[in-house]
């Protein structure tokens, strides 16, 4: 089940509520866990019970962890990775297992394996594999106590409102939440005005954008042209960012109703400098994972400048893989680890000196190059759009594709002004200028989901871009 559906909007959504208010406090992670199961298992019924498996270990090695981390380190390090193994076996297996057979059959004497048939990535694996590990990693480090509850433990993980996509949240940022939430009214008003507007963005921008990637993607392989594959690239830049953004501010706002704070996940990074920046403003919670779990105990930028070569390159492999197996992940996280490099070595101090615009020009097309690694399928398919967006073997444009790119330049302004903090900044004096303007949000709320509610009944099913990592 995904948010932009109308049996989640008007069916699961509304029951949910209902149910959590109505009973006592003390009964309402257990409620959380259980509407959070359904969640999960109206899509992915048969994974129901690995997602189990991988909590009750967590939970179970929790305690021989806490026990040991003070009296025998050795023994906490031991409980510590066994619970690390279990859990990273599940996700290694069902993301990569077919990944490294396939490969490995192009090896002559190996040419006999073969991918495993029916074997299906169970939707967001990847996100409560990396929130487990937090708990046990954290647990170890002293960072935060045992959860002895089993059912706030497992409400932790599977959340619904950040189960599927994130944001990837650590136990400890929400451990207090779990035993000690005072929701009211205003909070519930504003996580309901944060999810309309993830619920526009994702409606109305991102699925605006995929059909214009989907449109000239087709027109592409007949008549390819440069204008073409520009418009591809651009569109789907920005059906990434409003899709993905769009669901993490619907988290947020899911969250808010049952008075969970989840951190931010966007922070405009469309507006960066520098690819540096743009990854401190990009998918934040993924980020902080990798950097606090991985770079920072690989040294971080400690020990020379080669050993943070060699710490980014890790990080940036993993990142890569994270997202997907395939080569074109593994390229994308390489592009933008060697970028890094680049820009830790000498390039941020240039661009620190040169006119702002200049930054945000770089950047952008860096990340639009990005983009096309990112949603390329293989490797050819990546080689071929670079080709034609310079115009080797295509024609400038054609006249379909001239006719439709002056069609969409109204969407692509809206785009372009939604990516930046223009629309904010707006909202924020309108509402601190006039004290009228308050009375505007439940009248713009109720209007964007009415809208986004027509979309939907008009539309075919559109996932979350990162529903499959």
């Amino acid at each position: 089940m995904v948010f932009s559906t109308l049996i989640f909007l008007f069916a699961f959504l509304v029951i949910t509520i209902a149910i959590y208010f109505i009973v006592p406090f003390k009964f309402r992670n257990l409620v959380l866990f259980a509407v959070s199961l359904v969640f999960y298992g109206w899509g992915e019924p048969s994974y129901i019970l690995l997602m189990l498996f991988s909590i009750l270990t967590a939970y179970v090695f929790g305690f021989f962890i806490a026990k040991y981390r003070d009296t025998d380190q050795k023994k906490a390090k031991k409980y510590l990775a066994v619970s690390l193994i279990l859990n990273l076996s599940s996700l290694l297996f069902f993301k990569y297992a077919n990944f490294f057979l396939e490969n490995l059959a192009a090896i002559p004497f190996l040419s006999g394996l073969s991918p495993i048939e029916g074997l299906r990535l169970p939707v967001g694996i990847s996100f409560y594999t990396f929130q487990i590990m937090s708990y046990s990693i954290d647990l170890y480090r002293k960072d935060t106590g045992v959860q002895k509850n089993l059912i706030s433990f497992g409400a932790y993980v599977v959340l619904f409102p950040q189960l599927i996509a994130g944001p990837i949240v650590r136990y400890r940022d929400i451990a207090d939440m779990l035993t000690d939430r005072k929701e009211s009214f205003d909070k519930f008003a504003s996580g309901v005005i944060r999810f309309c507007a993830g619920l526009a963005k994702k409606v109305i921008l991102a699925d605006s954008a995929a059909a214009v990637v989907k449109t000239f993607r087709a027109a592409n392989e007949y008549e390819p042209s440069v204008l073409g594959a520009w418009i591809v690239v651009l569109a789907f830049t920005f059906q990434i960012y409003f899709d993905f953004s769009g669901y993490s501010d619907m988290a947020i706002g899911l969250g808010r109703l049952f008075d969970f704070e989840f951190l931010e996940n966007f922070d405009y990074p469309y507006i960066s400098r520098s690819i540096t920046e743009f990854w401190r403003r990009w998918h934040i919670s993924l980020s902080t994972w990798f950097k606090e779990y991985v770079y920072i105990p690989l040294g971080g930028n400690r020990k020379g400048i080669l050993k943070q070569y060699r710490n980014i390159a890790i990080v940036w492999l993993l990142t890569g893989l994270w997202h997907g197996a395939a080569w074109s992940f593994i390229i994308w996280g390489a592009y933008f680890g060697i970028i890094l490099m680049i820009e830790k070595t000498f390039l941020l101090k240039l661009l620190d000196r040169i006119p702002r615009v200049f930054g945000h020009i770089y950047t952008i097309l860096l990340i639009m190059f990005g983009w096309l690694i990112f949603s390329s399928e293989s490797l050819p398919e990546i080689w071929l759009y670079l080709k034609m967006m310079f115009g080797s073997g295509a024609s400038l444009a054609t006249d379909m594709v001239i006719y439709d790119s002056v069609r969409l330049i109204p969407m692509f302004a809206i785009c372009i002004v939604g990516s930046t903090p223009l629309l904010k900044k707006l909202y924020d004096y309108i509402m601190g200028k006039y004290h009228f303007a308050a009375y505007l949000n439940p009248v713009l709320s109720c209007g964007s989901l009415l809208l986004c509610t027509a979309y939907l009944v008009d539309s075919t099913f559109s996932p979350f871009l990162y529903y499959i990592f």
